[in-house]
């Protein structure tokens, strides 16, 4: 019997991992759909497919080739990131809710809402049941027209992705008309001194590493920049020690040579080179996420990605907490010997006490509380800004179980099952 309930419990935690580290994919899913290559092209080039596959609860609304290509056709990538982010809905719809929207009307967040580049209501799109069993889609600034409309579902994974195609794009007033600079355009000092790096930016121009990062600007560049209280912070080098070259390299590490933007970062695994990678060190990072947070990890200390600077395809400037120290050149130095131990007169020996009687322990399973009610989710409408976290507390009420709360629960019982056979 114990044997079944052990390879009951393996087999639990093995399905609780791969469902831990399998995750949905748009560009997989629409891949099989050929009319939608164009978008799907798109979403890549953007780099928006990495913000997709990194949220867990999401509705994505495409369109077909035709239309696509008359879009991109007219317009910058910075400008078709914008549009097409608009698409991404941070909410689960599949057809039959789509019908059930209570009073026939709702406005939902995108993921254009979280970028800070949406004044006002402009990151939402306007979802509505029409008459005669059709669904509309338009933007939800006051006054604008439903000119889309549900054509047809391509795939759902309840309730985690849902892929449902409209007639038109989605156009938020002045999302096609707002200037769109070029990456040469870009005033990369300018920007960092208004968000509060004027130290890091004076000093990629004293070093002449501003000229690196100019000449990375039409391939790709991403700068995570620290801002002033971080080169003030406690246990940060002193900058002046450092030579010329370990200066430059210095700067160099806190950059890509690529665009990666947020959600990017979110879903890589692999080590990060830096501009500052050479023959002589990897000068590389690591990332990880906890939700919308990520961190970098250099190997001798840490830090947040604080605020987005810019992210226009190909440039992306973000904000870090704390100066990145790679550990190239600030690696730990080793621990210093021990010194003498204090003299101090022999003690007498101890005297050993009898070892106590053995209690037998309680039964786990006896001991166990019992589990709190489920409650309901309250706080923000599924709607609001807070949408995400909120939808997915939703999609567990509604039976879908998030990867991480279902492998706590199976390594809880399998503890709970092992200590059970042990003690009996």
């Amino acid at each position: 019997m114990a044997a079944l309930q052990f390879r009951l419990v393996v087999s639990l935690c093995l399905l609780a991992l791969s469902a831990v580290v399998s995750a949905h994919n748009i560009t997989d899913i629409l891949s099989g759909f050929p009319e939608y290559s164009v978008y799907n092209n798109y979403l890549s080039q953007t780099k928006l497919a990495d913000d997709v596959n990194s949220r867990q609860t999401i509705t994505v609304l495409v369109f077909t080739n035709g239309v696509m290509s008359a879009l991109v056709a007219k317009h910058q990538l910075s400008v078709i990131k914008k549009v097409l982010s608009l698409h991404i809905v941070l909410d689960y719809y599949d057809p039959k809710k789509l019908h059930q929207i209570s009073k026939g009307t709702t406005l939902s967040t995108t993921l254009y809402q979280t970028t800070g580049n949406a004044p006002g209501n402009y990151g939402f799109v306007n979802i509505t049941d029409l008459q005669g069993g059709k669904v509309g889609f338009g933007s939800a600034v006051p006054g604008s027209k439903l000119d889309s409309s549900f054509t047809k579902s391509v795939k759902q994974i309840p309730y985690n992705i849902s892929v449902l195609e409209i007639s038109e794009p989605i156009i938020a007033p002045g999302i096609l008309t707002a200037p769109a600079p070029s990456a040469s355009d870009v005033n990369i000092t300018a920007l960092l001194e208004k968000a509060g790096c004027k130290t890091f930016a004076s000093l990629i121009v004293s070093s002449g590493v501003i000229k690196t990062f100019q000449s990375a600007l039409e391939k790709g560049l991403t700068i995570f920049a620290p801002n002033d209280e971080a080169f003030k912070a406690k246990g940060v080098p002193d900058l002046t020690k450092l030579t010329n070259a370990e200066t430059v390299s210095l700067l160099l590490y806190h950059s890509t040579a690529s665009y990666t933007p947020k959600g990017t970062l979110k879903t890589t695994t692999s080590p990060i080179s830096t501009l500052a990678t050479n023959e002589a060190g990897k000068y590389d990072f690591t990332v990880t996420h906890d939700g919308d947070s990520v961190v970098l990890h250099t190997g001798v200390d840490s830090s947040r990605l604080a605020d987005t600077v810019l992210d226009a395809t190909p440039v992306a400037i973000f904000t870090v907490d704390n100066v990145l120290l790679p550990a190239e050149l600030f690696g730990k130095s080793p621990s210093p010997a021990p010194g003498p131990a204090p003299e101090t007169s022999p003690s007498p020996a101890p005297v050993l006490a009898p070892s106590p009687t053995p209690v037998e322990a309680p039964s786990p399973l006896a001991a166990s509380p019992p589990a709190p009610p489920l409650e309901s989710p309250g706080g923000a409408p599924a709607d609001s800004p807070a949408a995400e976290s909120e939808n997915s507390k939703s999609a567990n009420a509604a039976g879908h179980v998030g990867a991480p709360a279902l492998l706590i629960l199976v390594v809880t019982v399998a503890a709970t099952v092992i200590s059970s056979n042990i003690l009996s």
